[in-house]
């Protein structure tokens, strides 16, 4: 029986239909049973000529004629069977021609398709960590794949209801491209390997993940969260990228939750956070703030204080902002002060309670209120 072969018959049909403007005698494929998967004349798709595999695979490879039309094997099988063969209407020289002209055509179209699915898998192996150090170089060598290039992984996360549709939509924003790599890594996730050019950015990353994201929200009623890993100078280190990735997404989910597209690089104090133990995180707000927890200060504080952050500690600028005399504002961060024994104006301490803050944040995000 023959194997079976990763090739689409909708590739073979597209090859075939093209060539239909070039000769007047019908072409075809067909597989492994003797089903005719692929022909320019429709009412043929479907056909069955088991016996057709049996005069095939008595040959040594080469064109063979059987009940008007003649065959020739795709791709060698084990010597005596193969995967697909093409066949042309006729038995003459001419249908000899045509036949073996469509074989060798059809045959490097799938090998270009099997090459970049071996590479796909490759891929996803080394993002995986599914492969062994020592044995990426010598594969990426098998598959004529260059080693050392700016690569970088981006990682989209559906948060709700993943529709499948979303892949078909990422892989069209990369056509058949032997270098970028759409891998579909779960229901919820879609990684894009990019091949980049030499000098090129964080910038360049966030630029590709916009087009994606737009791509996708103008097709497709999705939630969806873009994380950026770093940019990456040898295969080996994709692992990395994509792991930077996964990071971007789930720190963005807890401090940055407004935000559709994250890099890694940007990620800041939250990245440190995200990694401390929660017991240690719990004794941290314990000790910086022994007067009274965050949990103490009311909505309208909180709101005071984080617009005093996000105007860099200003205290004229953050009082125009929420359209309070400066005086006020004084009295509220002395007031603060109070409450918390942490004089915000003072940079130390304000760096104190921000990191308390995003800690606070973080247990949350944990389930864990302090």
């Amino acid at each position: 029986m023959m194997g079976v072969f990763p090739v689409s018959s909708r590739l073979f049909q597209s090859m075939i239909l093209q060539m239909k403007s070039c000769t007047d005698r019908y072409i075809g494929v067909i597989d492994a049973e003797g089903t005719v998967v692929s022909c320019n004349k429709l009412d043929l798709m479907g056909a069955s000529w088991p016996e057709a595999i049996t005069a095939i695979s008595g040959t040594d490879g080469s064109a063979t004629v059987f009940n008007g039309h003649t065959f020739k094997p795709l791709t060698e099988g084990n010597g005596s069977s193969y995967d697909y063969a093409a066949f042309a209407e006729g038995t003459d020289d001419k249908a000899s021609l045509i036949c073996s002209m469509a074989a060798v055509a059809l045959s490097d179209v799938s090998a270009y398709y099997d090459e970049k699915h071996d590479r796909a898998a490759f891929i996803k192996s080394v993002i995986s960590d599914n492969v062994l150090m020592g044995d990426i170089y010598a594969r990426a060598k098998e598959l004529h794949m260059p080693v050392e290039v700016p690569r970088a992984v981006l990682l989209i996360r559906q948060e709700t209801d993943a529709d499948p549709a979303v892949l078909e939509t990422i892989q069209a924003q990369f056509p058949d491209r032997m270098s970028d790599f759409v891998i579909h890594v779960s229901d919820t996730d879609i990684a894009v390997i990019l091949q980049l050019p030499e000098g090129s950015e964080n910038q360049d990353l966030y630029k590709t993940a916009e087009v994606i994201l737009e791509a996708i929200t103008n097709e497709h009623d999705v939630n969806l969260i873009i994380g950026i890993g770093t940019i990456v100078y040898h295969i080996r280190d994709l692992a990395r990228s994509y792991k930077e990735a996964q990071v971007a997404i789930d720190v963005g989910k807890v401090f940055d939750t407004d935000k559709e597209i994250i890099h890694y690089e940007n990620l800041g104090i939250g990245r440190l956070i995200y990694q401390l133990p929660t017991t240690l995180c719990e004794m941290f707000l314990q000790e910086v703030l022994k007067k009274n927890p965050i949990s103490s200060l009311s909505p309208e504080t909180l709101y005071t204080i984080n617009k005093f952050f996000e105007n860099n500690l200003n205290v004229s600028e953050t009082a125009r902002k929420l359209f309070v005399h400066r005086n006020t504002l004084v009295y509220r961060l002395e007031k603060i002060k109070k409450l918390t024994g942490l004089d915000l104006r003072e940079f130390d301490d304000a760096i104190t309670f921000k990191v308390a803050l995003m800690v606070k944040q973080y247990l949350a995000s944990r389930g864990l209120e302090n």
